[in-house]
């Protein structure tokens, strides 16, 4: 896990959205995804799907950070510390998912924290774009399908 050093914050106290995508693309640099593509070009999706369903900065912040912890590329401990609103803390916490937790304890976190379901969405939207699927192999086409199908469900989330 890197630890990233902080960025100064705005005149209110909290890290720009800049400086936030900039903490997130230096935490993921190294890593790829599933189809072996830059992860940040995820985060980016995601953040850009947070934006386009009318979530604000605070949300659009959850977005870029929202595998940070999950994925130890930032840790719970610079995530407390960050320049960041305790609203983008929170989702942050709520769409991080824990070792051994079952679906629908995850689900119900994300439920019940405000902003972290249109996040999850965003997610799963990018996560489950037909076009990202279908390079790769089919039993983990079908895998991640139905994953990402019930995930939808459990959140009450019309299937796409």
């Amino acid at each position: 896990m890197t630890e990233t050093p902080q960025p100064q914050s705005t005149p209110h106290g909290t890290l720009s959205l800049a400086d936030v995508e900039a903490v997130a693309r230096a935490a993921h640099a190294s890593q790829t995804d599933k189809a072996g593509r830059p992860y940040t070009e995820h985060l980016s999706a995601v953040a850009e799907g947070v934006r386009a369903r009318g979530g604000d900065e605070e949300l659009i912040a959850a977005a870029w950070l929202h595998d940070a912890v999950e994925d130890d590329a930032l840790s719970e401990r610079w995530l407390e510390e960050a320049a960041l609103s305790r609203r983008t803390k929170d989702v942050v916490r709520a769409v991080t998912k824990r070792a051994g937790e079952p679906p629908e304890a995850y689900a119900a976190r994300i439920l019940a924290t405000p902003g972290a379901l249109l996040v999850k969405e965003a997610d799963l939207a990018h996560n489950a774009d037909p076009a990202r699927l279908a390079v790769l192999d089919e039993a983990t086409r079908k895998r991640l399908t139905e994953k990402y199908a019930r995930m939808r469900a459990l959140l009450g989330l019309s299937m796409v």
